[in-house]
């Protein structure tokens, strides 16, 4: 969006629905057109439902001796509370449905051992497996307390053929790429990452760090394409677990390896980052009063015009976020030493 504000993006994920929240690659939550739902849903958050299930169900045997059928009853309950209310929230479900309330204990004997309620991991599964979807969130869009509602029936596709089309995405959007970037992004087995890329049509291609594969028309010259047309250098501030630096397993070529410590936290999450003419060269962090705080990590990027760049770009930010304060669920070092 060359304009992006909260309200359009709001109306999108919960008015139109053209937009649709998902647990999918990675057992991470992602935003995808809602017509690509089908393709995600098939091609891997059926995998990620069926072990989320596997797991609950593991859990609810040996510390309640609940089974499949006790398990597929609290769902169906929480479908018709689901309903008659239009939406609502965890709460207001586990008290329509008591058996949400079921406690389980984690990491039993350990110091941040805890007895949750079986609500969130309940419906996270249902979510994964697209019976229900997150919807809006209480007060502000930073929120992290939300409304649950109904998903809408989609096609169910073939496993095969959604890799297939899920990889061609891939590609088109990140390409020229490694087999191992696609089965890091995706999270699929060796064997079907080959077999998807295999039928995307893709040719072999040489990167830097090995073989790659790149769609046919990414290879084409560019007709119109002139010294006059190349794009001048430009800054960019990316939010924390944003697509573009999550797009490769191998990220060398954007982003100096010497700066990975301060830009990752210890689960391999990226943090929010600088850009400058294509690479990370440094991070940002929203302080409480709202200030947008930069460190620009590569000396390469140490120019004027660099430094004013960003700092334009840090006041679009501020103005974008405006009263809305972020709180970061995971942490990377500089971010941390940022905000403080």
């Amino acid at each position: 969006m060359a304009e992006p504000t909260p309200a359009r993006l709001e109306r999108a994920l919960y008015q139109e629905r053209s937009l649709v929240r998902m647990l999918c690659m990675r057992r991470t939550m992602f935003v995808v057109p809602h017509h690509l739902a089908p393709v995600v849903d098939a091609s891997t958050a059926r995998t990620v439902a069926a072990r989320e299930r596997k797991n609950l169900l593991k859990v609810l045997g040996d510390q309640h001796g609940h089974g499949d059928a006790w398990l597929t009853a609290t769902e169906e309950a929480v479908l018709t509370a689901l309903a008659g209310f239009g939406e609502a929230t965890a709460a207001q479900l586990a008290e329509a449905v008591p058996a949400l309330k079921t406690q389980i204990t984690v990491s039993p004997g350990k110091p941040y051992g805890a007895t949750p309620r079986i609500t969130s991991r309940l419906l996270g599964v249902m979510a994964a497996e697209s019976r229900i979807r997150r919807g809006r969130p209480l007060g502000t869009w930073a929120s992290s307390q939300f409304r649950w509602t109904t998903a809408e029936p989609h096609p169910e596709l073939p496993a095969d053929e959604a890799r297939v089309e899920l990889a061609t995405h891939y590609l088109r959007a990140f390409g020229p790429a490694s087999t191992e970037d696609v089965k890091w992004w995706t999270g699929w087995t060796l064997t079907d990452t080959r077999k998807a890329i295999a039928r995307t049509g893709a040719v072999e291609v040489d990167l830097s760090h090995g073989p790659g594969h790149a769609l046919p028309d990414h290879l084409d010259p560019s007709p119109s394409r002139s010294p006059s047309t190349e794009t001048e250098p430009a800054a960019a501030l990316l939010p924390a677990l944003d697509p573009t630096p999550m797009g490769w397993r191998h990220r060398d070529w954007y982003l100096d390896p010497a700066l990975v410590p301060e830009l990752f936290d210890a689960y391999g999450n990226i943090g929010p980052t600088i850009w400058w003419n294509g690479r990370i060269v440094g991070g940002w962090a929203q302080r409480p009063d709202g200030d947008i705080a930069t460190r620009i990590l590569a000396p390469a990027a140490r120019t004027r015009e660099a430094g004013e760049a960003v700092t334009a770009e840090a006041a679009r930010t501020a103005a974008f976020l405006g009263d809305v304060r972020i709180r970061p669920s995971m942490r990377t070092p500089l971010e941390r030493s940022l905000s403080a």
